[in-house]
């Protein structure tokens, strides 16, 4: 009997900038971390500025209607700055931190680690996301850089797909792993970002990283974003591509 199972290939995943994703799965479109502002500066606090170095190709207005947003944290700029917060008020659902729910107020509503919601399908079925555990940083680093979450979609007649969100920490991904089974399509948030918290230490997986997460999820199909438009992010799209290509990887990896 042939299998007629939806394949990874037939969830289209498309990077628009940044930690900016749009994700079509199960009739209902999932925007990750929208960042739609042009470039310039945003200024943090005492020593850190974040500057966005590329506008996001297309605009709000292009990228049709959303059914929700998988908002991986808010006190970041990098992943959600001025546009996306207008654009907030025009999506129907955001799903991001306990904390984050709390300050954005709206539509969006708190998800802790592991925590599910049901959403309805178009056809009738319904797609689950779960919160998935993240850290902004080392072992530690939650005081200065606050909840993270990641996500994961699943539906009954749909491969697995996960959404790192800024994560740092590949034992986490073994724990996901380990919970969650195979993953088919993981959207890994990449780009070696750094700043000069923490000595300078990575505050989400570089390519080298990003390739173990792969093994780690058995993930048959890794798209990489969170690797441009930002200064602080240290590798871009090709340092992950020759990551996976030295970890013999190369065809997992999605093209830009």
């Amino acid at each position: 009997m042939t299998d007629v199972r939806p394949t990874a290939d037939q969830i289209p995943v498309r990077v628009l900038s940044g930690p900016t994703t749009l994700i079509e799965y199960g009739g209902l479109r999932f925007l990750t971390d929208p960042t739609f502002d042009a470039p310039g500066e945003y200024p943090l606090g005492p020593g850190l500025v974040l500057t966005k170095t590329a506008p996001c190709p297309v605009g709000t207005a292009d990228i049709g209607a959303v059914d929700a947003v998988l908002l991986s944290h808010d006190q970041h700029p990098d992943n959600l700055d001025n546009a996306g917060r207008e654009l907030l008020a025009d999506v129907p659902l955001t799903l991001t931190t306990p904390s984050g729910a709390e300050r954005l107020g709206g539509t969006a509503r708190g998800l802790a680690p592991w925590d599910t919601v049901e959403l309805p399908r178009p056809d009738g079925g319904t797609v689950t996301v779960t919160a998935a555990p993240a850290q902004h940083g080392p072992e530690g680093c939650e005081p200065i850089t606050g909840e993270v979450i990641g996500f994961v979609l699943t539906a009954s007649d749909l491969p697995t797909v996960y959404v790192s969100g800024d994560n740092a920490s590949l034992d986490l991904v073994r724990d996901i792993a380990d919970r969650v089974g195979p993953v088919d399509t993981a959207v890994l948030f990449a780009g070696a970002a750094r700043t000069p918290f923490f000595d300078g230490a990575l505050v989400t997986v570089d390519g080298t990283q990003a390739a173990e997460a792969a093994q780690i999820l058995g993930a048959r199909r890794v798209v990489a974003a969170h690797c441009d438009s930002w200064g602080h992010f240290t590798e871009s799209r090709d340092d992950v591509a020759a990551a996976f290509a030295a970890a013999g990887l190369a065809d997992r990896l999605q093209p830009a």
